[in-house]
């Protein structure tokens, strides 16, 4: 049976194989869709037993952080290995081919290279249409719902159960902002997309492959079967620190339309409400991380664990009433931070965690290195492997996260934001500046000692007793965002 270690020489798994004479590791990419870091083995009150497991057999990433937060930036971003200013891309609404028709993705990079690719359920954004997929990165079709997350009406053979679930008083497209019933799994999308997974598995096991599985959850609408909102007592969800930063500009904050509404037919939710979403919230990341167990169990009964590199994360992070706030679109830490896994075979770090700041874009070139393959010109990330053989190193002093204002800038009358924040997060802390689009003026400063107070609930930006980290962060800021060049020429 083949054994595949990773050395402390960065031997590649695939050099590996091909020393051994057998095949080059598969690897499988899971994608969760607005998951904050609420797994259990993050410290979070979910639960999450499929996902803990998998950490015991690779590496948790602590300081792991998107390029934005919001679903089409971030996984254009990640998928491709550039920074959205690179692909001029800050929107959900613009496919990344409009403006980059021939950039390399990550998929297309194994397919050139021999493997089979398949795409299941949500890897690059939720297009609506079969045509503004990207066929190209695929072997075969990608499996997909082509509807938006609002359309995920129960699919169930018989009456439809009761929604047991509190009226929010607002719905998410055409369901509930929150539904408890008492349904199977595959009556969602996630639980369809497990099994296709699962199906799919059996049908590439005997070569090479590469098979993403993008779930939907636990993105709104908070609507996972019954029994996965029983797994916990509300009494026991941790309680609701709402206030905003101290001293914060309000440039930094939205308008949170994507879960309240529209203003000004906005809901102002009670404390009952707010409960009940992060009840549901919870519940989403459970369902989800069940989905993750089938798909995971598949690669067992097929025997590919030991040749197969499995990577977990999020698109982006979330907030759930913090800082006033509701779902992505922001520079906060809950937004910009993400879990993170990396299991390949045999790892001698399995079960450790690292609090090395890695970003999204460095799964493209960590995962080819992984493979054994060269990584294309042109990406922006940097292979993650030095981490995985040392969990102590160093592979960059900032990660960094972008987001335009408004939040939602394909929703303004030019289609471009007014500004743009750019943020940088060292170990010590983040600094954000919120520049002018078109002259690239500072319009806002923040700076947080986030690892001294998770929450950011002062900006420190003024304050002489933080000078040198905030030194530190803006220098590490302005060489990657370089402060004489406006957001609107880069």
């Amino acid at each position: 049976m083949l054994r595949l270690v990773l050395s402390s020489a960065l031997l590649s798994f695939a050099t590996a194989a091909i020393a051994s004479g057998a095949e080059k590791p598969n690897v499988l990419l899971v994608v969760a869709d607005d998951l904050r870091v609420e797994l259990g083995c993050y410290g979070s009150a979910a639960k999450t037993p499929n996902l803990d497991m998998l950490a015991k057999r690779g590496l948790r990433f602590d300081r792991a952080y998107c390029q934005q937060a919001v679903c089409n930036p971030s996984r254009s971003s990640f998928l491709t290995g550039k920074r959205p200013d690179t692909l001029h891309l800050w929107v959900n609404g613009t496919h990344f081919r409009e403006q980059n028709p021939d950039v390399m993705t990550l998929p297309l990079w194994f397919k050139e290279n021999g493997y089979e690719t398949r795409g299941i359920g949500k890897i690059f954004h939720n297009w609506h249409t079969k045509e503004k997929g990207d066929r190209r990165s695929w072997s075969t079709d990608e499996f997909l719902h082509y509807a938006n997350h609002g359309d995920d009406t129960p699919e169930v053979k018989g009456d439809l159960p009761p929604n047991l679930a509190l009226n929010i008083g607002r719905a998410y497209g055409k369901v509930p902002l929150c539904e408890r019933r008492d349904v199977p799994d595959e009556a969602y999308y996630d639980g369809r997309v497990a099994a296709e997974a699962v199906r799919v598995l059996g049908e590439v096991k005997d070569r090479p492959f590469f098979l993403a599985v993008g779930f939907w959850k636990p993105h709104a609408p908070f609507n996972a079967p019954k029994k996965y909102w029983d797994l916990y007592d509300p009494k026991s969800i941790p309680p609701l620190n709402g206030s905003r930063p101290q001293d914060a500009p309000e440039i930094a904050f939205h308008d949170s339309r994507e879960i309240l509404g529209i203003p000004p037919r906005q809901i102002s939710p009670n404390a009952a409400q707010i409960a009940e979403m992060r009840h549901g919230y919870l519940a989403n990341v459970s369902y989800m991380d069940a989905q993750v167990a089938k798909v995971l169990k598949a690669l067992d009964d097929h025997q590919l664990r030991e040749r197969t590199i499995v990577v977990f994360v999020a698109d982006h992070g979330y907030h759930l009433g913090e800082h006033t706030l509701w779902g992505k679109t922001s520079c906060f830490e809950y937004d910009a931070r993400v879990p993170l896994i990396i299991a390949p075979p045999e790892m001698r770090s399995a079960g450790k965690a690292t609090k090395s700041l890695v970003e999204l874009v460095d799964l493209f070139p960590t995962l080819c290195e992984l493979a054994g393959l060269k990584a294309p010109a042109g990406l922006e990330g940097v292979s993650l492997v030095p981490v995985l053989n040392d969990p102590s190193a160093t592979v960059k002093q900032a990660a960094f996260t972008q987001h335009p204002r408004p939040a939602y800038s394909d929703r303004s009358a030019s289609g471009l934001p007014d500004a743009m924040g750019y943020s940088a997060r060292t170990a010590a802390g983040r600094y954000s500046e919120w520049r002018d689009w078109t002259t690239g003026k500072v319009l806002g400063a923040e700076y947080y000692d986030t690892e001294r107070v998770p929450a950011e609930l002062t900006n420190r930006v003024d304050d002489a007793k933080a000078a040198e980290p905030i030194r530190a962060a803006r220098a590490a800021l302005h060489a990657m965002f370089p402060p004489d060049i406006p957001p609107s020429k880069r």
